[in-house]
């Protein structure tokens, strides 16, 4: 067999085992804010699938700022919070969204400052809040390892 032929085989079968329970690729992702200053101090992840719930998770997020729009006929919300800590150095970060048998899988990563780091003694809230395609079964989230 040869080099092309083994490449070409190889392409076969990884395109007939990719219709056969493999997830549906990741959803577009469009960040709407991603800092370390949330008013919601506790851990959190969230889900806004009506411009009402959106409202309210932006109040408890920003009160104070402008609501970002967003067009919940085609969009919903996610929404990851880490809550209160005690240094800089820590970071939330969603990095997936995947259907995997009509469930939405958010997968996301938090950040921690490693050991002995030196950061700054402030009260942070790391956060990450993006727009997804509409989805209309369940949602679950996935922490990942750093």
């Amino acid at each position: 067999m040869t080099l092309v032929s083994a490449v070409a085989m190889a392409a076969v079968f990884v395109l007939a085992q990719a219709g056969q329970g493999a997830p549906a690729p990741t959803a577009t992702m469009r960040t709407i804010e991603k800092g370390v200053e949330s008013n919601i101090d506790s851990e959190r992840q969230a889900t806004a699938r009506t411009a009402a719930e959106w409202a309210a998770l932006w109040k408890a997020h920003a009160f104070d700022r402008p609501l970002p729009a967003v067009d919940f006929s085609r969009e919903m919300v996610i929404g990851a919070f880490m809550g209160s800590r005690p240094t800089a150095g820590f970071d939330m970060e969603i990095v997936a969204a995947t259907d995997r048998n009509g469930t939405l899988v958010v997968t996301y990563r938090e950040t921690t400052p490693q050991a002995g780091a030196m950061t700054a003694q402030v009260l942070v809230a790391p956060y990450h809040i993006v727009a997804v395609p509409k989805h209309v079964g369940r949602v679950t989230f996935e922490k990942v390892k750093s």
